[in-house]
């Protein structure tokens, strides 16, 4: 019961100026599923949304004013901010050099933008706050493959340098004839080639930190990617106690290097009790979706509190979570509403192979009948209906 009023307690907030003439509102750059969400969760607390992006038909225009253009249009930018009270953005592949114009500054701060961006700093970045990652070389031109594939060897995997998410911008490569060939591939000045490690699992830390330094860890969450997308995330991870500390040290000492503020997520590679970092991403991410449902406080509304300056909320979890991306297209809500406790959330997006348009949530005080309920939900969606059909 306890749990349940504090996750309730959090809609009371009601952010205002000094002089209380009116709501608090935040500018996004970005106005897609996770602009949706984040303003979803900012609207029970008072806040009110101005989003930025190129299609007319966004998701987040649904929760808020929305502005059309490009994201490092600077026109386009200057009508997001004026009169807004934060900014903040919902995607990592844009601009940093017209962000770092506005006003308000945005948070997270560019510098963590701009590291998450570039592979060569993000891994500059890990290795010198001594958080472990796999080997790597970095690739300047054709001449640099047979160096790289020496000093890291096969099999491997080369990585664009910048743009690459949900498996774009990266080839699987296991001699020096495929990594050419990847190379004339990649869209991309600069690549790594990194050692492809024979890991247990795929693990995320989501963490959130206010300008004071307050911070909240999330329980590791498991996730489980296919053809580099997120399918399938679990929470809280079965971990020992010495990798779930593992995962927040190293987390918090990316915040504090880059002072950092609102929810930033770090993905590993787990071997046994060891932890390699992978990448970072300097937002609300998708494998915390489950928090929604299944933690006292959403990253989505932990993020909000923590660039308005409130106070954080819980990141404990609510009993055990499973969320599911729904890809390409969604199956008829009434089918996989005929599961009770499922929580769906349609992003409104049109129909495409591989698209995430929309995820379930599954949220059970028992971790095995959790298990039973995905399994069952899984194979309703690999034959095309929902559960209870």
């Amino acid at each position: 019961m306890g749990t349940a009023s504090a996750k309730q307690s959090g809609c009371s907030l009601s952010p205002t100026h000094a002089n209380n003439s009116h709501p608090m509102k935040v500018g996004v750059v970005g106005g897609g599923q996770l602009g949706r969400m984040m303003g979803l969760a900012g609207i029970p607390l008072g806040l009110e949304f101005r989003f930025l992006d190129p299609v007319r038909e966004a998701p987040a225009a649904a929760v808020g004013e929305l502005v059309v253009g490009a994201l490092d249009d600077p026109t386009a930018l200057r009508t997001l901010a004026k009169g807004v009270d934060r900014l903040t953005y919902e995607i990592e592949n844009i601009d940093v050099a017209p962000l770092a114009a506005l006003t308000p500054a945005p948070a997270p701060p560019i510098e963590a933008l701009a590291v998450a961006q570039d592979r060569c700093q993000e891994k500059a970045m890990f290795e010198a706050l001594e958080i472990p990652v796999a080997a790597y070389a970095i690739v300047a031109s054709a001449e640099d493959l047979a160096g790289a594939a020496a000093g890291v060897g096969f099999p491997a995997v080369l990585k664009a340098t910048r743009m690459g998410y949900d498996g774009r911008g990266q080839r699987f490569v296991d001699n020096e004839a495929q990594l050419r060939a990847a190379w004339q591939d990649l869209t991309s000045d600069t690549a790594i080639l990194e050692s492809r490690i024979d890991f247990d699992r795929e693990v995320s830390m989501i963490g959130v930190r206010s300008a004071d330094g307050e911070h909240r860890f999330y329980p590791l969450t498991e996730n489980r990617h296919e053809d580099g997308i997120l399918r399938v995330s679990r929470a809280p991870a079965a971990a020992a106690a010495a990798v779930e500390q593992q995962a927040r040290r190293h987390l918090a000492a990316i915040m504090a290097e880059v002072d950092y503020v609102g929810v930033l997520t770090v993905e590993f590679f787990q071997q046994g009790n060891r932890l390699l970092a992978n990448e970072m991403a300097p937002r609300v991410h998708n494998s915390g979706h489950w928090t929604i449902e299944g933690a006292v406080t959403s990253q989505f509304e932990n993020h909000l509190r923590a660039i308005c300056g409130l106070p954080l909320g819980s990141a404990e979890s609510l009993g055990f979570a499973a969320m599911v991306n729904l890809l390409g297209s969604i199956p008829p809500a009434e089918q996989l509403l005929a599961d009770p406790e499922l929580h769906l959330h349609d992003y409104g997006k049109s129909p495409r192979s591989n698209r995430k348009v929309g995820h379930c949530t599954l949220v059970d005080s028992d971790s095995r009948r959790l298990a039973q309920r995905l399994e069952t939900l899984q194979q309703r969606l690999d034959q095309g209906v929902g559960p209870g059909d």
